[in-house]
């Protein structure tokens, strides 16, 4: 089962890096952004639960906002003005 697994992530990241596939390197890269965005959250949450407060630098915080924003933002306007070939 492990090895069905290893099988699969490896060849859906073969199927990444090539030049013609289906999967937008641009989403990928904004969706993990988000999802550190997402533990960023919820470690915070977590934290402030317990008494504690988590110190995150807001230019690091900031950073994955404006990685997130532009991936998913370049992602769009290029599925606008993508030539269609008919």
């Amino acid at each position: 089962m492990i090895k069905f697994i290893k099988n699969k992530i490896m060849a859906i990241l073969r199927d990444m890096f090539k030049d013609n596939n289906n999967i937008n390197e641009k989403s990928v890269v904004g969706f993990a952004s988000f999802a550190m965005m997402v533990i960023f959250a919820i470690a915070d949450i977590g934290s402030g639960v317990f008494g504690k407060d988590l110190v995150i630098n807001e230019f690091i915080y900031n950073s994955f906002v404006i990685i997130t924003l532009g991936s998913f933002g370049i992602a769009e306007v290029g599925k606008i003005f993508r030539k269609t070939e008919e």
